[in-house]
């Protein structure tokens, strides 16, 4: 992204609590636009949280977020798709109606697009919303998402309700609709598979707190896995590691290194996207990793 271009998505110590539990404690990132982005976390690290503040449909505690330079808030409403992971859709609407009613309350709504995606994915438009099954409800919000042409699109765990077939055309959807239209998307996952070979950007949260936030390609190259008896670990000094796990006396290591490791140091490889990401959704507390990509 070029310095003179504005964030799709701009997210400055983001902090929220429930009852006296932090369920954001810092955040801090940026969705270039254009760009698909992972954000990928365990269940109750604060990723539906930070979903429902960007959308504009919660004010944080602390920090701030910005849409496209404009705070979060109804005056970006319109530029922005949203599917919580538990749709908002009238039960007592048909799928006709619904889609009647997102051309109605949408100003740039693509009746075509609507029902073309509709007929793609054999919605029966004469039934409830409420007698739909999961996968169908799921398909109908993402629609009426699409079809008001957002420029920035956040989908919460998306993907959960749908068979195999159904998420592989959902995910071609949405990499069409990136393709034809510049659309920028934060996708929410705690599946990798789901975001493998879709997202070039990632940001990983444990805890509330972001931990990594960083382009993919990039990301892969500045890391490796390395492997070895505990004490060689000694061998890579100053070399941040990012975690590590023990088998008996073997150990595994993510660590952020751009240069390969010394023949005959430790055996290494380049990490794959999974790879990286358990790394650092297994880092658990502030102290570790020492620094976050940002």
């Amino acid at each position: 992204m070029s310095a003179d271009r504005v964030p799709a998505l701009e997210v400055t110590g983001l902090t929220h609590g429930f009852g006296g539990r932090r369920a954001l404690d810092g955040c801090s990132f940026t969705v270039p636009e254009g760009a698909v982005t992972a954000l990928v976390g365990r269940n109750g690290a604060g990723k539906s949280t930070l979903m429902r503040a960007a959308a504009g449909l919660m004010q944080p505690d602390g920090g701030a977020v910005r849409v496209f330079g404009n705070p979060a808030g109804d005056a970006t409403l319109t530029r922005i798709g949203y599917v919580a992971q538990q749709p908002s859709l009238y039960p007592m609407l048909t799928v006709a109606q619904t889609l009647a009613l997102g051309h109605r309350l949408n100003p740039r709504w693509d009746t075509a697009y609507a029902h073309r995606l509709a007929d793609n994915a054999a919605m029966p438009t004469r039934a409830r919303v409420g007698a739909l099954a999961p996968g169908h409800r799921t398909r109908l919000a993402l629609i009426m998402a699409l079809a008001k042409r957002p420029g920035l699109l956040l989908l919460d765990e998306p993907l959960a309700p749908l068979d195999p077939v159904a998420r592989a055309e959902v995910t071609g959807i949405l990499m069409a609709d990136v393709a034809d239209h510049g659309t920028t998307v934060l996708l929410s996952s705690h599946v990798i598979a789901d975001i493998e070979g879709v997202c070039d950007h990632v940001v990983v949260m444990t805890g509330g707190q972001v931990r990594l936030a960083t382009e993919v390609a990039p990301a892969l190259d500045q890391h490796l896995v390395v492997v070895g008896a505990g004490n060689e670990l000694d061998a890579l000094g100053d070399t941040e590691i990012v975690t590590a796990r023990t088998a008996g006396r073997d150990v595994t290591a993510l660590v952020r290194a751009a240069e390969p490791l010394p023949d005959g140091v430790l055996a290494w490889h380049r990490p794959t996207l999974e790879e990286l990401l358990l790394g650092y959704l297994r880092v658990a507390g502030p102290e570790s990793p020492r620094k976050v990509t940002t």
